[in-house]
């Protein structure tokens, strides 16, 4: 192996490691522990060796963002794949959403409450287009094309408050199956107007 190439692979590696490591840090702590000069003490480098992988904080929680996005993509996609129908994907994409939201609450907030440098809409990253074309999919055997991107965002939205709401302690934890099973009928009653 040359020089060059174990240089690239190290930094690399440090890369991961400083994305993991705020990761972690937030999922024990919270994103207000996450700080430059923490994750150079956790990871035993200095902080400008930290600066030349990231400009700040917000570089740094928009790497575990893009992470995450793609970890949710794929948990969306597996479940629209298992469905037996399309009326059947849209419980099981909305419950792979909200098991995801739950179970991965400091990437969730990575990915959509923290501050972020990454951009929505026509401009965003790849992994971000994928995940909305994957909930949009959803809708493909149901809207007419010319709402279809309004539908899927209004659906986006729908998930992402009631994964917020739910993880924040603030709906009743014995409603989850309904309030799952009420989000599909209402999609479902909103296409078959």
């Amino acid at each position: 192996m040359s020089p060059q190439t174990r240089k690239e692979r190290e930094r690399a590696e440090r890369h991961q490691r400083i994305i993991d490591t705020a990761r972690e840090l937030a999922e024990t702590e919270g994103w207000e522990a996450v700080t430059v000069r923490k994750l150079a003490e956790r990871i035993e480098y200095s902080q400008p060796v930290l600066y030349s992988h990231f400009a700040g904080k917000s570089a740094i929680v928009s790497a575990v963002a893009l992470e995450g996005i793609i970890d949710l993509t794929t948990a969306l996609r597996a479940a629209r794949e298992s469905a037996a129908s399309p009326e059947d994907a849209l419980g099981k994409v909305a419950r792979a959403y909200l098991t995801f939201a739950a179970d991965n609450s400091a990437r969730y907030d990575a990915m959509f409450v923290q501050k972020t440098d990454l951009a929505f809409g026509p401009d965003a990253p790849q992994p971000l287009r994928d995940a909305f074309a994957e909930i949009q999919a959803l809708f493909v055997p149901f809207a007419d094309k010319s709402d279809l991107a309004a539908r899927t965002e209004v659906a986006w939205s729908s998930m992402h408050g009631i994964a917020t709401l739910d993880r924040s302690g603030r709906l009743v934890d014995d409603l989850r199956e309904q309030r799952l099973a009420i989000l599909v009928d209402e999609w479902l009653a909103a296409v078959q107007r």
